[in-house]
């Protein structure tokens, strides 16, 4: 029999080390995470969310004054972690573009860039818009939304190459079904989805046609 164990990290660094040296079997990480695991140590994805697009955003508490990006100028931002693809990469490479300069502060998580909002240590941070539907409503409830990216291909269910072809096979049959029950509809919504689908790498090619090849930190 093969037994699934459950295993998060305390923070996204940390899991981004996990999964750089494999440490799991099966894993649900970014666009960005999925591109380089793809090529080391070669998970290959097997399901994503379904008639999906994950979006970066820039929030702010609702009495903030700052209504647009430029108003972000000279300001330190909270962000989740150098790799957080939609929450971090995007939110930052829009500033640079626009020649909006910026410090920027990572603080491991995204619930803590929102609630480090919500208490005025910083003006704005980077999230993504499941996650933010997600967060406590008391805190979320004091947030609104600056600044929404375009959609990209959402986050990968992976499997590491070690990761038997029929135990795979059965996860993924197991996960899209849940999507037709109502017990599974329940579970899935408790994590912000409707219903997942079979995935294969090609559909992560609009990340990799951004050609990211290094982040600042």
């Amino acid at each position: 029999m093969y037994m699934l164990r459950f295993k998060t990290a305390p923070s996204i660094p940390k899991f981004e080390e996990r999964f750089a040296r494999g440490d799991y079997d099966f894993s649900y990480m970014n666009p960005y995470h999925y591109v380089v695991a793809s090529e080391s140590p070669g998970y290959q994805a097997f399901a994503k969310v379904a008639d999906k697009k994950i979006r970066g955003i820039f929030i702010v508490r609702k009495d903030s004054e700052i209504s647009n990006l430029e108003g972000l100028s000279g300001a330190t931002l909270a962000f989740p972690s150098p790799a957080a693809f939609a929450a971090s990469i995007l939110p930052r490479s829009d500033l640079k573009y626009r020649g909006i300069n910026f410090t920027l502060k990572y603080v491991n998580s995204h619930d803590s860039v929102y609630r480090g909002v919500v208490t005025g240590l910083f003006p704005s941070g980077g999230g993504i818009v499941r996650t933010f539907n997600l967060v406590n409503p008391d805190v979320r409830d004091k947030l609104k939304l600056l600044w929404k990216t375009p959609g990209y291909t959402p986050h990968a269910f992976a499997a590491h190459p070690r990761a038997p072809d029929d135990i795979v096979k059965r996860l993924r049959a197991a996960m899209i079904e849940m999507g037709d029950y109502e017990r599974g509809r329940t579970l899935l919504n408790v994590l912000g989805m409707k219903k997942l689908e079979a995935a294969k790498d090609g559909d992560w090619n609009d990340i990799r046609q951004l050609n990211i090849q290094e982040l600042d930190n």
